[in-house]
């Protein structure tokens, strides 16, 4: 990948630890659901020990599920196995300030064993090595991500102590593109863009969005490790605000009957001289083609990488604005890809994953796709110019229970990402599905305690 000067240098770091502006030091790395793991370091140490030595951390962080639970079934990271170390490695091309921490400043780390190995089933590793395979060919994947999320009146404190229920939106009412209802919060929204910019993000807009109290802030797409790494920051970076501001915000992709929150993902090709490798002379060119004809192929196989929970599933409804076809179309956005731009622009969309998704996983799976896609010369059939949703397509799958049968099963999938990530996270869906099986939910209380 093209090298581009970091957000914050080693040397910069040094003259502002030296000056007493940095004293802390974030090292992180995304877990299985892309949320940041990781030390806090005096900054002092970090640049004597940790910067060139790295650090350690318990290999059971890529083997438990949402709420840290340890769980069985993980060949890496068990009891049996002791629940070692593996290493945590700064990757310097990551660090940048944390304007929302005073003196605080984050890179991210990749993971290895003792012996130097990479661990294969941490997410920037899978993305590492499908980037790898795109790079062989001539290209470069250059990625956006649109996050939307939901602002609560309540602390995070209040929901949790109210199990989540009656908590009161920042808008009542639909204000998608409001001008009116983005400025209801945007002293929250505003503090949102400037801390993100502050911290090295291209910041684009913000605007609101359909459910109430949904919103969508948008940042420039970058070369594909590095919008991910973004997008673990931001998401990480967008609570923390939220927290300090009184207010809490969640990116869950179906929060109630309404409108979900997507993280919609485009992505394009750059060729060796930085041109559009997507664009031909009369629109689409023949690897763009193949690359989406390889989306489609691979989507229900992959759906468990776009929707990797219980909850993700339930976005997918006729005439919600989320995908239920196994379809592409040129700005159609009833299908689950959609193609748009032109020239220099020309990208496509996957509308399948929500605001719940763990964008290194989703990014390897549209990359390893498309190049399944490439590999096969694989042809692509014409476009759906109409409604998805009313069409004869195939269907996305409708439960993790679903997709989790079809990666396991996949021929795809064990090509493109070897049968230890394949094992691995199947076991994090069977993980998910046994311990929401054993549940009560409250849909079956209200239903059944008087009534049945």
């Amino acid at each position: 990948m093209a090298d581009r000067t970091p957000p914050l240098s080693v040397e910069e770091l040094h003259a502002l630890v030296a000056g007493g502006e940095i004293d802390t030091v974030v090292l992180a790395f995304p877990d299985m659901q892309g949320r940041l793991q990781g030390k806090r370091f005096a900054a002092r140490f970090f640049l004597d020990e940790v910067l060139q030595h790295g650090s350690e951390g318990c290999n059971y962080l890529l083997a438990v599920d949402t709420e840290m639970n340890t769980v069985d079934g993980y060949a890496m990271s068990s009891w049996d196995r002791g629940y070692g170390d593996f290493a945590m490695r700064p990757d310097p091309s990551t660090l940048r300030r944390v304007p929302w921490h005073p003196g605080t400043a984050l890179l991210l780390a990749d993971l290895a064993w003792s012996d130097g190995s990479p661990v294969a089933a941490a997410p920037r590793q899978i993305l590492r090595r499908q980037l790898d395979r795109l790079a062989a060919l001539g290209h470069t994947a250059q990625v956006g991500t649109e996050l939307e999320f939901i602002v609560f009146k309540d602390t995070y404190e209040q929901a949790w102590n109210t199990g989540y229920r009656g908590l009161t939106p920042a808008n009542q009412y639909n204000v998608d593109y409001s001008i009116l209802g983005t400025g209801r919060i945007e002293p929250l929204l505003r503090r949102l863009r400037n801390d993100m910019a502050g911290a090295g993000l291209t910041v684009e807009s913000a605007k609101g969005e359909c459910n109430p109290g949904q919103h969508e802030i948008a940042f420039r797409y970058d070369e594909a490790l590095r919008t991910c790494d973004q997008h673990a920051l931001y998401k990480t970076g967008a609570k923390e605000i939220a927290a300090q501001e009184g207010v809490s915000i969640t990116f869950m992709a179906k929060y109630n009957e309404r409108e979900g929150n997507s993280c919609h993902i485009h992505l394009s090709l750059t060729d060796a001289d930085g041109a559009n490798a997507m664009a031909g002379p009369e629109g689409m060119s023949q690897v763009m083609r193949h690359f989406l004809a390889g989306q489609l192929a691979a989507l229900r196989d992959f759906s468990l990488l776009y929707a990797p929970n219980i909850n993700s599933y339930k976005r997918f409804q006729p005439g919600s604005f989320a995908p239920t076809a196994v379809a592409w179309g040129h700005d159609n956005r009833t299908c689950a890809l959609r193609v748009v731009g032109h020239g220099r622009s020309l990208r496509f969309e996957n509308r399948l994953p929500g605001g719940d998704v763990n964008p290194y996983l989703a990014v390897a799976g549209l990359v390893a796709a498309g190049l399944h896609g490439i590999e096969h010369r694989l042809d692509l059939p014409e476009p759906c110019a109409g409604n998805a949703y009313a069409a004869d397509y195939a269907h996305v799958p409708t439960t993790l229970r679903e997709a989790a049968g079809l990666w396991e099963d996949s021929v795809i999938a064990r090509a493109a990402f070897g049968d230890e990530v394949v094992a691995h996270y199947r076991n994090m869906a069977r993980v998910e599905l046994e311990a929401f099986d054993a549940a009560v939910t409250d849909w079956e209380l209200r239903r059944s305690f008087e009534r049945l």
